[in-house]
Order: structure tokens, then sequence, then C-alpha cells
């Protein structure tokens, strides 16, 4: 095997890593993972750690599982691929067919894409063209939430609000309305509650502008804005003023969906059918890049029509409806079912949150978040006045950096310490690395105190 070091020249001379300051990462002596086992990767040089955020949230079962590397060895022995443009293709049909069954009662169409942000992209342009198709062409604006996240293309950016992401793109962006999200920690309606403060927001919004804007779009837990679950309750407001005002509900459910919060859709804690839902991440159990966008019969009745009539949805990417990635798929959903994985997170999520309410009376932990298997920490400088800590001090950083001399591969998001493992874990690997969890942090928060 080629050494590390000759591994890390190559990716300093070649190799641009995505969301990365290549300074720094080539600076700090970075992992390079040559294998998986478990619910653990294992480096160049044989070293252990487990996967504290499914590598980056979307492993379900852990690495090398039997199942999901016969399923596309079965599907190699078939094809690997072939275009869904103009043609269908088996397992693309079968998991289209299986997804439907599994998803909120009343979506009844799905659309296929490589990634997240093109589930998101596809969302979008879903909802604009079909406002155009029935005639409202007026109706072509989108109202996001403050501190979202869709993904890193322009579509998806232009309904995000993280500004670090997003801000040096603006000039390349469409314009949508902004709402703030009801954070329960850092509430932005000073005086409501959070969730009626947002709802009552969105129906102002609505009362002035409906007959502009095609849909909403909304993560039922925000992600890169900082593992922040909506209020119980929110979704369904939400549901209740799109249909009041005709305004389409998109639900992006790339992180949440596929068990990750105790539900196999977080839609499901409160009973809410989008008109269009995006999928991704877990589908194919953290094997291949394969993602959807589903929709109701009546998004997908507008677009049906004669050839000349030019109302298809022109969309598509040459991997679209891969079969290798919709067979491993296919075999995913089967392995949920058999080992019970939904079940697994619902039943051992009380476990996370005990080991972690300790961390709770720590004096620079602000807030512990846990919907699920999604937890994030943030950490404050000051806890009463809940100031963050300069940025200089890369506080967040340092406790994965911790966590990683323990063991363990965590990624922060500003100063939130994320940590997802995989859906698949066992009480004691949970026990494990929430041991690890909580060290790194003691330890990353004394070493911030002495500098």
């Amino acid at each position: 095997m080629t050494s590390y070091a000759d591994l890390l020249e190559k990716n300093r001379r070649y190799l641009w890593n995505p969301f990365t300051q290549m300074k720094d990462y080539l600076d700090r002596d970075p992992v390079i993972v040559a294998r998986g086992e478990g619910r653990k990767l294992i480096d160049v040089d044989g070293r252990a750690y487990w996967d504290g955020v499914s590598s980056l949230w979307l492993n379900v079962h852990g690495h090398r599982v039997p199942e999901l590397d016969e399923a596309i060895r079965r599907q190699l022995d078939q094809i690997a691929h072939s275009t869904l443009l103009g043609q269908g293709n088996v397992p693309a049909i079968l998991l289209a067919e299986r997804l439907v069954q599994i998803v909120p009662s009343g979506l009844a169409k799905l659309f296929f894409s490589d990634s997240g942000a093109e589930a998101v992209e596809i969302a979008l342009k879903m909802a604009f063209q079909f406002w155009q198709n029935v005639g409202k062409s007026r109706k072509n604006k989108f109202v996001s939430m403050s501190d979202g996240y869709h993904g890193d293309t322009i579509g998806a950016v232009s309904v995000g609000d993280v500004e670090l992401f997003h801000a040096r793109y603006t000039p390349l962006l469409f314009t949508s309305y902004r709402v703030p999200f009801p954070n329960s920690y850092r509430n932005p309606y000073r005086d409501a509650e959070p969730r009626e403060g947002a709802l009552h927001a969105v129906q102002q919004l609505f009362e002035r502008k409906a007959d502009e804007i095609a849909a909403l779009i909304v993560e039922p837990v925000q992600g890169a804005g900082g593992i922040v679950p909506a209020p119980k309750g929110f979704l369904q407001g939400l549901r209740a003023l799109c249909d009041a005002y005709d305004v389409l509900l998109i639900v992006d459910e790339v992180a949440t969906g596929f068990g990750r919060t105790g539900r196999m859709w977080a839609c499901d804690h409160e009973g809410v059918t989008p008109d269009i839902l995006t999928i991704g991440k877990g589908l194919t159990g953290g094997y291949l890049p394969v993602a959807a966008t589903l929709a109701t019969n009546r998004i997908y009745d507008a677009f049906y029509g004669e050839y000349d009539e030019f109302k298809a949805l022109y969309h598509g990417h040459s991997y679209t409806g891969n079969q290798l990635g919709c067979a491993c798929a296919l075999e995913n959903l089967d392995l949920m079912d058999r080992n019970r994985i939904v079940d697994n997170v619902k039943e051992l999520s009380p476990l996370l949150a005990m080991r972690l309410a300790s961390l709770r009376q720590h004096p620079h932990v602000g807030d512990v978040r846990q919907a699920g298997f999604m937890v994030g920490i943030e950490l404050v400088q000051d806890r009463e006045s809940k100031r963050p800590f300069p940025v200089n001090k890369r506080v967040a950083w340092r406790v994965c950096w911790k966590a990683r001399e323990l063991g363990m591969l965590l990624r922060p998001l500003g100063d939130v310490v994320v940590f997802m493992p995989p859906l698949a874990s066992t009480e004691d690997e949970i026990f494990e690395m929430t041991s690890i969890l909580c060290e790194a942090i003691e330890r990353g928060l004394r070493e911030v105190s002495s500098c």
C-alpha cells in the first residue's frame, strides 16, 4: 500500500477537498481513510476511528455491510448503468414503487437524482414550472427559513441562509423571501413563543404576497444551521397555512429521512404530507450517490400533456436512476426492515440523551439539541448571555481534534459540535462514542480556557 506520506503529498499536489480550507487541512496531518469495518473507519496506518458523523450524516448500517456489498455485485452481473432519459430500468422502477409506498401518504411520483442538492434543485424547478403549467405564472417566488441549508448548487443556495457558506455567492442567486426559523435556544421572536412567532410571520407574508409565492421550503431539523429541531406543531402549522393560501410546501428530508429522527420521516412525527419531498443521504445506506424528489399527483398531472404543449420537466443528469445505486437502495430498505433500524433509533435515543445530560451543566455548553440520532452541542463563551467564543478560538474544531486523538471522527458546524452515529449503532457503541464525545468536549474547552 502507498504510504501515508506519499498519499498526503499526492493530496497536496492534486486533490481539492470539499468545504475545506486546504492550507489548514494540509497543515494538520489529515486522516486518510483506507477501509471501513462496522461503525469504524480505518486509516492507511491501521488506526481505527468511530464514524461519529456517519460519513456526513448518511451511513445507516456501518461499513462493509455484506448484504449491501452482495446487492451491488448481483446488479453488476446484469448491468451497471443505462440512461433513464426516455427509457426505464428494473431497479429504478422497483425502487420508485417501494419508496412511494413508505413516504407520507399522498406523495405519488418520484424523480431520481444524484445528491440532496440536486433533489432540491428539482423540487424548486417542479414548484416553479407547476404554476407556469397551470396558468399562474406570477407565482414564481420562494419562501425559505433563516439559517436554512438545502445544498450547495445555485438554486439550493438561493433558498439557503448560512452566511458562511452562502454570502459570497449572493450576486449569483435569485431572490427569495426569508422568515426567521423558530430556534428555541436563540429565539428570533422576542415577543412570542418561537413556533407561534414563526407561523405568524409566515401568515403575514402570505397575506401580502401569496399571489406571487410558488412554494415554501423547510427542514424539519435544520442541519448545517446548527442541528436545530423545529418546535412541535410547526410543520402542521406550515401545512395549514400553505393550504389556506395555495402555496406549495416543500419539505427537505435529505438529512432527516430514513429513520434519523426516530421515525422513517420527520414528517411522520406530525402526520404531515408535503406537496414535494426531497430525500437522499441514507437512501443507499451510505454506499452510493442516489437521491430523489417526490411529488403529489396534483404536481405530476400539471406536467402531463401532449408533446407539443412542452409541459415536460426538463431536468435529468447522466447517472439519474443508476442501476447499481437503486439496487443497493432496495437492499438497504430490506435490511432496515429486517434489523428494525428505525426502532433502534427510537429505542436508543433516550440513552443517547441520558449520556449527554451532564454536558448541560458545563459552563461553556449553551445548548444540547437532539432529534433521534441527530445531536448538536452549542459551545458558548458565556452561558447567561449566550455570547459565542471568538472565531479565532476555533473551539468546536479543538473538540473535534481531541475526539480524533481519542478515536472518533467528528466535524463541527461553527461552534456546534455535531454527533450523528450510524443508525445501526448498538447500546455499547453509543456508550463508547458518547464517552469519547464528552471527554473531547471537556479537554477541548479546558484547552481553550487555558489559552
